[in-house]
C-alpha cells in the first residue's frame, strides 16, 4: 500500500534549516486503520502532508522515500502525483470550512458527481442535507461537523485506496464523531482500502485503531496493536506517554 522511509523533515529558516521529525519508517496495510497520537506540535500534520507532498516545498524539505505502488511520492512528476491525489489517496484536512473556497458553492466540489447516485446515498448516510439543498450552500453556510462530514463525502467518492485524515473528530460532537467512525470502519473493510489518521483523541484511536503509534521528541514509534498499546503498556514509553498526554489535555 504505502511504504514510508523519511529520514527527515526540515524547516528553512533563512540560512540553516531546523529539525522536525527524523527516521520515520512505516509501512501501511490492506484493510487496516492506522493512527497516529501526538499532542499539538508534536509534527504529527507534517508528517502526513509530507507524504503527498503538501508541504510547502519553499519552507520545508523531506528526505528519504514514500513508495505507492512502487512510485516514489516525493521524486514523481507534480502531473502524476496530481493524478494519484485525485484517484488514489485521498487527504482530509483538519480545518474543514477554511479547506473550502469561501467564494464557491459546495457544487463547485461534486460537479463531476451531480448525477452520481452514490452522492446522493453518502450525503444521506453522513446525514447531510439532500444534494438539492446542500449544493446552493457556500462554505461560510455550514457548520464545522457538517464541512467535516462533506470533506469525506467528497473523498468516499473518488473511492480512493488510501484515506489520509487530519484531526477528523475535531471540532464535532459524539453522536457524528461516532458516525465518522462507522464509516471509516465500511470504507476500510472494502478490498485493498487503507486509512491513516492522526489524531489527540485517546478514546476515538481507541476505537478506531488497528494498529497505533505515536509522535514523541520529533521521533515516530513503531505501530503496535491497539489493545496492547492501551491496556497492556508494556510498550517501551507508551505508559509515559499517555500519562503526559492526558495531563494537557
Amino acid at each position: 500500500m504505502l511504504s514510508v522511509d523519511i529520514k527527515s523533515i526540515k524547516i528553512i529558516q533563512g540560512n540553516s534549516d531546523r529539525n522536525i521529525l527524523n527516521d520515520i519508517c512505516f509501512r501501511m496495510e490492506p484493510n487496516k486503520i492506522n493512527v497516529i497520537l501526538g499532542k499539538n506540535g508534536s509534527g504529527k500534520s507534517t508528517l502526513i502532508k509530507s507524504l503527498i507532498r503538501l508541504l510547502d516545498e519553499r519552507l520545508y524539505t523531506v528526505s528519504g522515500s514514500v513508495f505507492f505502488d512502487n512510485i516514489d511520492l516525493l521524486k514523481v512528476p507534480p502531473d502524476k502525483l496530481l493524478s494519484i491525489r485525485k484517484n488514489k489517496i485521498s487527504y482530509v484536512f483538519q480545518d474543514a470550512i477554511n479547506s473550502l473556497d469561501p467564494l464557491k458553492k459546495t457544487e463547485f466540489y461534486f460537479r463531476n458527481y451531480i448525477d452520481d447516485d452514490k452522492l446522493v446515498l453518502l450525503l444521506k448516510e453522513f446525514l447531510l442535507p439532500g444534494k438539492d439543498k446542500l449544493l446552493k450552500l457556500h462554505p461560510y453556510e455550514l457548520s464545522g461537523g457538517m464541512a467535516q462530514r462533506l470533506l469525506l463525502v467528497i473523498a468516499l467518492l473518488k473511492d480512493p485506496d488510501i484515506l489520509i485524515l487530519d484531526e477528523p473528530t475535531s471540532g464535532i460532537d459524539t453522536p457524528i464523531s461516532n458516525l465518522i467512525l462507522l464509516k471509516l470502519k465500511e470504507f476500510v473493510g472494502a478490498e485493498n482500502k487503507s486509512i491513516l489518521l492522526v489524531t489527540q483523541d485517546l478514546q476515538f484511536s481507541r476505537n478506531a485503531g488497528d494498529r497505533i503509534s505515536f509522535i514523541s521528541e520529533g521521533r515516530l514509534s513503531p505501530f503496535y496493536n491497539v489493545s496492547g498499546f492501551f491496556e497492556e503498556q508494556k510498550i517501551a514509553g507508551a505508559e509515559n506517554f499517555i500519562s503526559a498526554f492526558n495531563e494537557l489535555l
